[in-house]
């Protein structure tokens, strides 16, 4: 079988012959293209930190932020394409409120990136949507639950980490997380260590 799209990739709703979706692989690589995403949850809370690639030297600091709260205890880092995590994060913000408006009390993390990851594979069903071309990473804490970090792929797919990191410099971040003891560490550590990969 061919590895190249040959009409297979005019769709998101079109399989290739090897069982591959071209569209979901092409929203993969705008987010191996973008900066570092790393999250890491320790004992006592969880960090969020980006890598910012600077296009132009006339862009104002601070525009187009890549850390944002979506409520009091949910943080999200993407990576990827920069409209399309905004959005992900205003659908995150909208499934915190409507919890919050139903239930009287804050969105469990579980639950927040189960909602969110549905809402991405949404887009990678029909061929009138095009898959989100950005990786979240959903950090939740509260006081009654344990800290928990969440990556949502650009397919839909959601797991758990302890430390996790997207974007272009993936690789070597990863290596650097796996030597870490996330567990004993403590979020001042953790900062530090952030800072260094």
């Amino acid at each position: 079988m061919t590895s190249i799209g040959t009409g297979y990739d005019l769709s998101v709703s079109t399989y290739s012959p090897d069982g591959r979706v071209f569209q979901v692989e092409y929203a993969n690589k705008a987010v191996d293209n973008s900066g570092t995403a790393i999250g890491l949850r320790v004992k006592d809370g969880v960090v969020l930190a980006v890598e910012k690639l600077i296009q132009s030297k006339l862009l104002v600091q601070g525009a187009n932020r890549r850390i944002q709260s979506a409520d009091l205890h949910i943080g999200i880092a993407s990576a990827g394409l920069l409209a399309d995590g905004r959005h992900v994060v205003n659908r995150a913000r909208d499934e915190a409120q409507a919890w919050r408006d139903i239930y009287r009390q804050p969105i469990p993390g579980k639950t927040i990136a189960d909602r969110l990851g549905q809402y991405v594979s949404a887009y990678t069903l029909y061929s009138s949507v095009r898959p989100f071309g950005t990786s979240t990473i959903v950090a939740t804490m509260t006081e009654k639950e344990q800290p928990s970090l969440y990556m949502i792929e650009p397919s839909g797919v959601y797991w758990g980490y302890r430390g996790c990191a997207v974007g272009k410099g993936k690789s070597v971040a990863k290596t650097e997380i796996e030597k870490l003891d996330l567990e004993n560490m403590t979020v001042r550590e953790a900062v530090n260590e952030i800072t260094r990969m």
